[in-house]
Parts: structure tokens; sequence; C-alpha cells
């Protein structure tokens, strides 16, 4: 996927080769951005001077390169969406855009980007937002270092941070998102990279992606949203080195994967969520060097899930580590530490020596009588526990770690 970072470099390059410098400002010959685009050519910069500048449905139908200075605001007082950007080979950087419109039938964006190939958006400050930043059936494009905010109260009256939908080849990158209904929204999104983001305290969903394949999503942290992470019809998905954290709720999670096959998901942390993983549907994913602190239930599978892989994850101190609702098993379990398990290690491999049985009956019971969840520390909860170690009833007989690791990864 590197490719992508050479390819919209090269496009904007080739639009920007011989373009002169635009003025805008109170003292300026010309004093709105509207205008500016109006006397402006394919390549040329216009250069927003430091003030505030009243203005929405700022349609750009050239490939102009738009700046701002330190100090630049553009209000578009609650009306529409600020910028339309319908283009290839345009940047937009350096403005502080606040007051998008709002509305239940549109959606209205700061800035709304249409059919464009080549193009970069990044260095903005986002305030008071419905949609933040909505790319339609794009590609080539960089969204990179952006702040964006809003007050989302309830779903049906805010918007997302960062939306893409039908595009390809995009890199998300370095941007900070919080109040927003979700932080960052893909769909039929393919080919493309999220990297270095942080999306929290975010109404739905830290990220929300469906129909979304061959896209890597890595360096994110995820916190204090309703939820993490949703990952819905996808595949061929690598997911690794983000952080899950502080996703509590009562049907909230780090990660939902549904409906999702032959993905990776490698070398994240899952630290106090109501549920690390909810994994429903979904099969042949490799998850591994992965590890879960202090989560409500580490991992919860439901659904047909199979020939998943869990190897050399650390499960830590979760109240539950693993939930199960078939009594069919092809998943395997292999080489995971588990702070739970109190085998021994008498040939001092450090891998135990007798297996380990990571579903408790307890968590059977919890996932059809979920009030069931205030006995939890009580000795009639270690007495079940133990009677379904010895002689396994509710659980598959096979969902076993034979292979236990004595210390943490």
């Amino acid at each position: 996927m590197k490719r992508i970072r050479l390819i919209f470099t090269f496009l904007l390059l080739s639009f920007s080769l011989f373009g002169q410098q635009i003025e805008v400002c109170d003292t300026c010959e010309i004093r709105t951005i509207k205008e500016a685009i109006a006397k402006s050519k394919d390549g040329d910069e216009i250069l927003i001077k430091k003030g505030l500048y009243k203005e929405h449905g700022i349609l750009v139908e050239k490939a102009v390169h738009i700046r701002g200075e330190k100090g630049t605001v553009v209000d578009g007082e609650n009306k529409e969406t600020i910028f339309r950007f319908s283009v290839d080979g345009f940047s937009i950087r350096g403005l502080e855009i606040i007051n998008v419109g709002r509305s239940y039938t549109k959606d209205f964006a700061a800035i709304l980007v249409s059919k464009a190939d080549g193009f970069i958006i990044e260095d903005n400050v986002f305030k008071h937002v419905f949609f933040g930043i909505l790319v339609e059936k794009s590609k080539n494009g960089k969204v990179h270092k952006n702040v964006l905010s809003s007050e989302a109260v309830s779903q049906a009256n805010s918007g997302n941070g960062i939306h893409l939908w039908h595009c390809s080849k995009m890199i998300v990158s370095d941007n900070e998102l919080s109040g927003l209904r979700d932080g960052i929204y893909f769909e039929f999104v393919k080919n493309s990279e999220v990297f270095g983001n942080r999306s929290e305290g975010n109404l739905r969903y830290g990220l929300h992606f469906m129909f979304s394949n061959e896209n890597a999503y890595f360096n994110n942290v995820f916190k204090d949203n309703g939820a993490g992470v949703a990952i819905m019809f996808s595949k061929f998905v690598k997911m690794y080195e983000n952080r899950f954290e502080h996703n509590w709720g009562t049907a909230s999670y780090g990660l939902l994967l549904k409906e999702i096959y032959d993905a990776e998901i490698t070398d994240n942390v899952f630290d106090q969520n109501t549920i690390g993983i909810s994994v429903d549907g979904s099969t042949r994913i490799n998850y591994q060097n992965n590890t879960f602190s202090r989560n409500g239930w580490a991992v919860t599978i439901i659904g047909a899930c199979y020939e998943n892989i869990f190897s050399r994850n650390n499960f830590l101190n979760n109240a539950l580590d693993l939930s199960y609702n078939s009594k069919i098993n092809t998943n395997k379990f292999e080489n995971n530490y588990w702070s739970e398990y109190s085998g021994y290690d008498l040939d001092k491999n450090g891998i135990g020596d007798i297996p380990y049985r990571p579903v408790k009956l307890f968590s059977y019971i919890v996932h059809n009588t979920p009030e069931t969840i205030i006995l939890l520390r009580s000795m009639f909860v270690d007495i079940i526990n133990f009677s379904e170690k010895v002689s396994p009833v509710f659980t598959p007989d096979n969902l076993i770690d034979s292979m236990p690791l004595m210390q943490r990864i």
C-alpha cells in the first residue's frame, strides 16, 4: 500500500507547477473566498489571511490549493455545506472551519469531496460540525492531521467526522476526532490505510466500516466511545498495533467483528472494555500477539465462527476470558498466556503441562441470564466452574489451549 502515498503526491505536483498566488483579506483586492475561486485557474494557490470569513456553499471546480494563515476561520453560520470540491488535484490546509448546517434529509459537511482523484485535506480544525469531511466516489486522497469535534447528543441529529463512501486508495492519518456520531466511517472503501488517528468520546463508534475490503488499520487509539470499532461484512482486513481502551456500556466492546473473513488481528491492546472483541459469524481470522487486560469479557464468540486461530495472546485479569455459545468448535487456541491458569511446568520449557479450559460454565450462564453477573465472585460460581472443568457438558470438549504459556508475552 506504500504506492498509494506516491500516486496522489505525483498527481498534486502535476497540477501545481505553474500556478500564481491569490490573496484574500479584508483589505485585499479580493475579499471573499468565493471571489478568489472565481478568478483562479488550475494550479493557483489561494492564500486566506487571518480573519473571520462568513461563507458557505463554496463550490470549487478548479484544481486550486487553498491555504489559511494561522487564525483564519471560515464560519458556515449553521446553514449548509461549507466547501464542496468536485475536481482532481486540489488541496486545502490551515483553516478553522466551524458551524456546519444540520439536516435530517441532507448530509451537510464542512468539506464535501465528490468524484475527485489526487487531493490533500490536512492541518485543518473543524468545530461544531454535522459531517466533518465527507468524501464520495473518489480515490488517491489523503486526509491528514486534522482535528474534528462536535457535540453529538443523539444518532439521529449528528454526523460522522471522516466519512468515506465508494472510495479507494485513500490515506486517513494522524487525525483527532471527538464528540461525533462515528469518528471515522467507511462504506465500500478498498485498498486504503487508516493509521495514527485518535478517536475518542464519540457517540457510537470510534471507527465503523462496512463492505470495505483489503484495508489496513494500524497505530490508532479508540477510547471512551459508545463502542470502539465495528467491522461488518468485509474481508482481507489487517488491524495491528491499535489500542482499544475504556469502551464501556451495557452493549459495548473494543472491537466488533460481524461477517468478517480472512483477516489479521495482531499486536493490539484491549484494555478495560466491557468486551474486548465480540465475534459473530467470522471465519479464518488470525488473532496473534494481542493483549486483553481488565476487560469484562476478553473475547465473546457467537454464531458461526470457524477456523480462527488464537495464538500467543495475553489474557490478563479479565473478569471472563472467553464466552462461547456453541457445542461445535473448529477454532484453535494455542500458546496463549492466561493469568487464570493455575497449572505447573515440571520440565521448565515455559509451557504448562496440563491444558487450560478458557471457557467457564459461569460465562455460559451469564450469556443466557445476564443478571447472574452479580454472583461473579461467589463460592457458588467457583463450584460450578470446577464441575465444568472436570467434566465438560455445556462447552465443546476440544475447546482448550493444550500448550498454555507460563509467562506473559
